[in-house]
């Protein structure tokens, strides 16, 4: 059974799973559906269009599921979808998709701190953590394992890779590649993500191999075409430098230098 305070406006057509506690002064719309053991601390809103998994805790003052702030946005049925086992830190908003994906999607096992911003139709993977006040633009994808630090803005339709660690305060408008670090103002590539890499157990030969691939894209002459193909060429074939190559060929906005 769910705890559920008598402070709290939960619409009939609402659908709360098992076990959720929800604080007062919660708003909780219609067409919203809620799974098992989530945590809804005071004064959070739930909006038309969130799918929520199980096992989540929102802070006070979260807003998710709120529509579009995208002028072409003409009420379609879109939803906020968000996973299982997040922290949803104080004041996140989270804006449903618009008709470009139809849906936002947070994954799992992700923090999101306070104040940060997910702007419609973005693409969040599993295990992130996204720093304070960061603000993702629309249609944004991030990949697993990301971590971006405090005060980070994201435009719109950026590609960021996955294990990589982008320094607080970065302002990026073009793709990040995985397992790197980004910073500076512009933005730089400034080397692998060599402290997150070895926490999540890459060997140092796979370390290596991921630095060599690397060191074709930014300490050559070559075009980033040419070092494509010799990364292919030269390098084994593994997770790694298939990660490595099929990001950089499906770039759209081209690599953060």
């Amino acid at each position: 059974m769910s705890k559920i305070s008598p402070l709290a406006f939960i619409d009939p057509e609402a659908k709360i799973g098992e076990n959720c506690e929800i604080g007062p002064f919660c708003f909780i719309d219609k067409n919203v559906v809620i799974g098992d053991n989530n945590v809804l601390m005071n004064s959070v809103t739930i909006l038309y269009g969130a799918r929520i998994g199980n096992g989540n805790t929102f802070f006070p003052g979260a807003v998710i599921s709120a529509i579009p702030q995208d002028l072409k946005f003409r009420g379609e049925e879109t939803t906020a979808e968000i996973g299982d086992n997040n922290r949803i830190r104080e004041n996140v908003t989270i804006n449903r998709g618009t008709a470009a994906k139809g849906k936002t999607v947070v994954g799992s096992n992700n923090l999101l701190m306070e104040g940060m911003h997910v702007g419609h139709d973005c693409i969040i993977g599993n295990g992130c953590i996204i720093g304070n006040q960061t603000k993702l633009a629309g249609e944004v994808e991030i990949d697993d394992n990301a971590i971006l630090s405090s005060t980070v803005l994201i435009h719109q339709f950026s590609h960021i890779g996955g294990y990589v660690m982008v320094q607080g305060g970065t302002r990026c408008s073009m793709d990040i590649p995985p397992y790197s670090i980004i910073g500076r103002d512009p933005a730089k590539f400034c080397g692998l993500n060599l402290v997150g890499l070895r926490r999540r157990g890459f060997s140092a030969e796979t370390i290596n191999l991921i630095h060599d691939a690397y060191r074709f894209v930014y300490n050559s002459n070559l075009t980033v075409k040419e070092a494509v193909e010799k990364i292919k060429a030269e390098l084994p074939e593994t997770p790694e430098t298939k990660y490595i190559v099929e990001f950089i060929e499906s770039s759209k906005r081209g690599l953060t230098k």
